[in-house]
């Protein structure tokens, strides 16, 4: 296994076992997390599913999900919008959670039992390699986990795979929205938390067309407030004021949407 897929199971098992034990996962009071689901959503899980939510937008506001529709979530962590997305397609539907991470698989089994859930089963695996058969679900979400992959064309030529013709992908990302240099990036990503380098708004665009899919959108909502992070920029040995002159509109929470066409089309001007 490679340094960052290390570094990334160990970030998010240390986040599962402090839930399990009681504590914040890590999103209490973080710009970035915070505020993302309603009342009238959270109010219906277990807390510890909420707590261990530690995404960058709600992807199951992203898409109108139907009865009887089959969902994967890519690093669907402790479960939260796999157990909202359970609710939407009810009992004739089924929601795939897929994770690395041995805690944070325990941890969403337990809140689907808390949950009293049904139509859930949780998948332990990697998103590059996805465990489920071609053309077998009907939408694919994911939340801020994407950007955590050291291979995103793989990932989603992979959610491109699992799809049926004619489904739909809605994931919460990070992007960058233009130039940033390296080292006052990583910083910020560091505060982000995104492990891995998070991708260009047309570089998603592009990596997702590469893929396969159609009608692809990124529409960034949250930019993010450099301000908040000055305590903890100056404790990583940067300058807050020179980071945000160079960054300080740059980051963004973004929904990302696309689509595989519907039917597959042979001629030279669109194959894949």
């Amino acid at each position: 296994m490679s340094d960052m897929k290390n570094a990334i199971q160990e970030k998010y098992g240390r986040a599962a076992q402090g839930v399990a034990a009681g504590c914040c996962g890590g999103g209490c009071d973080d710009p970035i997390t915070a505020n993302l689901y309603s009342d009238a959503e959270t109010s219906t899980l277990p807390k510890e599913a909420v707590a261990a939510s530690l995404g960058c937008g709600n992807p199951t506001a992203l898409i109108d999900l139907r009865a009887g529709e089959t969902v994967l979530d890519l690093g669907s962590g402790g479960g939260i919008d796999v157990l909202l997305s359970a609710k939407r397609v009810g009992p004739a539907g089924k929601v795939y959670g897929l994770d690395m991470t041995d805690e944070m698989l325990a941890l969403a089994r337990t809140n689907q039992e808390r949950a009293g859930v049904k139509n859930v089963e949780f998948l332990k695996g990697e998103i590059e390699s996805i465990p489920l058969p071609d053309a077998s679900v009907d939408v694919v979400i994911s939340n801020c986990v994407i950007n955590l992959s050291s291979d995103k064309g793989r990932v989603l030529r992979e959610a491109f795979r699992v799809l049926r013709p004619g489904g739909r992908f809605a994931v919460s990302d990070v992007v960058v929205r233009g130039q940033v240099p390296e080292s006052i990036r990583r910083n910020v990503e560091l505060w982000v938390g995104c492990v891995a380098g998070a991708l260009q708004e047309h570089e998603y665009v592009s990596t997702l067309q590469a893929a396969g899919f159609t009608n692809v959108s990124v529409d960034p909502w949250r930019v993010y407030d450099l301000s908040q992070a000055r305590d903890f920029l100056a404790a990583c040995g940067a300058d807050p004021e020179v980071t945000a002159a160079e960054a300080g509109d740059k980051f963004a929470s973004a929904f990302i949407r696309a689509t595989k066409p519907a039917t597959t089309c042979c001629g030279p001007e669109c194959c894949h």
